[in-house]
C-alpha cells in the first residue's frame, strides 16, 4: 500500500476530518496519558493530514492512549483524535496479521451473563 493509499485508508477507518484541526492542542492538554506519549493527541491529526504516516505507525503513544475520548469531548472544532489513534493503531495490528479472532479460538466457558451481542459486535471489530 502506497503512503497516500494509507493515509486514505486511516482517514476512511477514523472517520475524522483531520482538515478541521486549527491546532490548539486542547486536545492533548485534556490527554491523561499525555506524559506517556511520544506524539501527542492534536499531532496525530496534524501528521495524518500531512501524510506522516510512517512515523504514525512506529509510534508508541497508539499503545498509551485510553481511548477515553477525553480529546474529542475538549475539541472546539468536532475533530476526533481518538478516533484517528484508534485508526492507527488498527492499522497496526492487522498489518502484523494478528488482526482477528476465529470462531473457534473462543473460549467455551463464557459467563452467561455476557450479552451475545457484545460477542458478535467484538467479532466483527476485530476480524476485519
Amino acid at each position: 500500500m502506497t503512503k497516500t493509499e494509507l493515509k486514505e485508508y486511516l482517514l476512511r477507518l477514523s472517520g475524522t476530518d483531520v482538515s478541521k484541526c486549527m491546532k490548539c492542542g486542547k486536545c492533548s492538554g485534556r490527554c491523561p496519558a499525555f506524559k506517556d506519549m511520544d506524539i501527542k493527541p492534536h499531532q496525530f491529526v496534524s501528521m495524518l493530514n500531512k501524510g506522516k504516516v510512517d512515523e504514525l505507525l512506529e509510534s508508541k503513544a497508539i499503545w498509551n492512549c485510553l481511548s477515553c475520548m477525553a480529546c474529542v469531548e475538549r475539541c472546539p472544532r468536532g475533530v476526533a483524535p481518538a478516533n484517528v489513534v484508534e485508526a492507527v493503531r488498527d492499522a497496526v495490528v492487522r498489518a502484523q496479521g494478528a488482526n482477528g479472532i476465529k470462531a473457534e479460538e473462543i473460549p467455551p466457558i463464557i459467563d452467561e451473563q455476557i450479552p451475545q451481542q457484545l460477542l458478535v459486535t467484538a467479532y466483527r471489530k476485530y476480524n476485519k
